[in-house]
Formats: C-alpha cells, sequence, structure tokens
C-alpha cells in the first residue's frame, strides 16, 4: 500500500536502479520509522546506497516496519540481512539519543558520507561532539538546563572518552545533509548564521513540493486522527484553538474545520494573521480564549506556547497537543 501511495519513489527505482547512482554513498538516515520510509530507505538501497537508520521520535516508530527493514527481503528473525534499523516505538530519551549515536556510527572504522535527517539531531549531535572535541571536554552533565540535554553530555563524555576524535572524523566526511521539517532548518540556519555549520545543507522542507504540501496536507490528515486514536471525543461542535497559521497550522485549521469545530487562530506574524483571517477564521490571542476552548494544537516551531498557567486556566478535560516537531511547544 505504501508503494503504491509513493509513485514518485517507484519510479526512480524503475529509471535509476541499473545505473546505481547511489553507489558509494554511506547514508544515516535519522527520520520517523514508518512503512512510508521504509519504501524511502528500500529505494535508496536499490539506488546503491549502503544505508543505517534511526527514528527522530521516540514515539512515532511502527515496529514492524523496522522489523521489516532490519530483517530484509533475505534474511528471517534470526538471521536478519537487511539495513541495521535502531528504533522502537516508546523509546526513553536516554535510548533515543544512543540509537541516533548507533546510526552514526558505522562498522570497520567507516564513517557516514551523507545524513538524512528530520528535526537535526543527528546533525546536532555531530556538532556538539566535535565542539566538545576541540575543547578537550564535555561540560559536565548536571550543569545541563534541561534532562534530555544532560542526556547528550553523557553520551558525549562516554564518546570523548572511549573515542576521541570520533566526531571530528564523522563531520570531515560528510557531503551534506538533507533536512525535512521547519524546525530543523531553523537551527541549520542557525548554525550558518554563526559560522558553526560544518558540512553543505540541503533545505528539504521549504522546497514547495514539500512545505506546500507535507506540511499542510499531510498534517490535514493526520490531526485528526490523532485526535482520535488517543481520545476518540467528537469534535463536531467544539472550540478547538491553532496555535500558528503557517503552512502547518493551515492544514490543522482546515481539518478542524472540516470536522465541524469552531476554530480559532493565534499567530504573531502578520501576514500569516491576515491570511486566518481572510480564510474565515477568528484571530485572537492564547490568554482570550484558554479558559472557552476545548481543544488546543501547537503548530508554530517555537519553544514555551502553551505554559503550565496557560493550562490551569483550561477546561476541566480540555485536549492540548502538539504537531511540530519538537514537544517544547507545551510546557
Amino acid at each position: 500500500l505504501a508503494e503504491h501511495e509513493m509513485p514518485g519513489l517507484m519510479a526512480i527505482r524503475k529509471e535509476y536502479a541499473e545505473a546505481q547512482p547511489l553507489a558509494g554513498a554511506r547514508i544515516t538516515g535519522s527520520l520517523h520509522m514508518t512503512v512510508q520510509t521504509a519504501v524511502l530507505i528500500e529505494t535508496l538501497v536499490a539506488l546503491g546506497a549502503r544505508v543505517r537508520w534511526a527514528s527522530c521520535n521516540i514515539f512515532s516508530t511502527q515496529d514492524h516496519a523496522a522489523a521489516a527493514i532490519a530483517v530484509g527481503p533475505l534474511g528471517t528473525p534470526g538471521d536478519p540481512q537487511g539495513v541495521p534499523v535502531f528504533a522502537w516505538k516508546g523509546e526513553t530519551l536516554k535510548e533515543y539519543w544512543w540509537c541516533t549515536e548507533q546510526a552514526l556510527t558505522w562498522p570497520d572504522g567507516q564513517t557516514p558520507n551523507m545524513i538524512l535527517d528530520d528535526g537535526g539531531d543527528a546533525t546536532v549531535l555531530i556538532h556538539k561532539g566535535v565542539e566538545f572535541e576541540k575543547a578537550g571536554e564535555v561540560p559536565a552533565p548536571e550543569t545541563a538546563a534541561d534532562e534530555e540535554y544532560r542526556i547528550i553530555l553523557e553520551l558525549l563524555n562516554h564518546t570523548l572518552s572511549e573515542s576521541p576524535g570520533k566526531w571530528t572524523a564523522i563531520a570531515a566526511t560528510i557531503k551534506g545533509v538533507t533536512e525535512e521539517t521547519t524546525t530543523g532548518v531553523h537551527r541549520l540556519y542557525e548554525m550558518h548564521r554563526d559560522g558553526r555549520l560544518l558540512f553543505p545543507a540541503i533545505n528539504v522542507n521549504d522546497s514547495v513540493t514539500k512545505s506546500k504540501f507535507d506540511n499542510k496536507y499531510g498534517c490535514r490528515h493526520s490531526l485528526v486522527d490523532g485526535i482520535n486514536r488517543a481520545t476518540d471525543a467528537l469534535i463536531g461542535g467544539k472550540v478547538a484553538v491553532v496555535c500558528g497559521y503557517g503552512d502547518v497550522g493551515k492544514g490543522c485549521a482546515e481539518s478542524l474545520r472540516g470536522q465541524g469545530a469552531r476554530v480559532i487562530v493565534t499567530e504573531i506574524d502578520p501576514i500569516c494573521a491576515l491570511q486566518a483571517a481572510m480564510d474565515g477564521f477568528q484571530v485572537t490571542t492564547l490568554d482570550a480564549v484558554v479558559a472557552a476552548a476545548d481543544i488546543f494544537v501547537t503548530a508554530t516551531g517555537n519553544r514555551d506556547i502553551i505554559l503550565a498557567s496557560d493550562m490551569a486556566k483550561m477546561k476541566h478535560q480540555a485536549i492540548v497537543g502538539n504537531i511540530g516537531h519538537f514537544d517544547n511547544e507545551i510546557d
């Protein structure tokens, strides 16, 4: 079914498999390990690439897809012969960063020469590793501002002692990274602005066929599906607040309206706010509606959009969700 729904990748296989244009490519992927990603991985392999994979989210892995790719068409569960996959649904943060490191750690002293990133975590891990290797030490984990960064510092402390120079060697062989999310692209632009970006980056997210289709129509499809799976609550007749009216927010607002919700938009960008108004949505601030709405969805790519102090003002059983890449949009 996924292959049928992805005719572009299947056409690329058919046209280019014989030429093996990716021969010599060693690709580390950090992307949601779903059946759709399985089609992508199989396409990369069919075009000649060697691949190692981790998920970019602790909850999104479809275990059957990960298992199928790891076993491969010629392997068995007892003798897997497919692509190394380091991902399972429900990872802890410590397991997640271990998986990311494993996807970047190739056998026989080899290193990846390309990264396919979603959210920028693989890229960030390499850059932090190089930064601390140059400094000669990793900051003490207890100095970290949050739990996740503490785990990253613990991991890098271990690699610096066990494999000194590891991250510098990896960075030196990488020809480039592709980045698929708005949040990850923001990270790359910040690194480039500060002169810290170690290798070329391709902004896949802002290609028209991604941001204007996946971001809008993909989220239009998946938002109500996620709410229904998580809550089974009737959306029709409820007041829903969408925080952010970029491409993702546009899809979310349309999705909720299609289910019969009265949708309100919060947005700080004047052009996006005007678009929301012209699309027929009430535009206001979160403070103005936090006590009245039933459903809240963050879609900004920024942090601290909904705080604990906001939740204290919400109705009992209000539904709060984030569709941005990182969950720090909600405190």
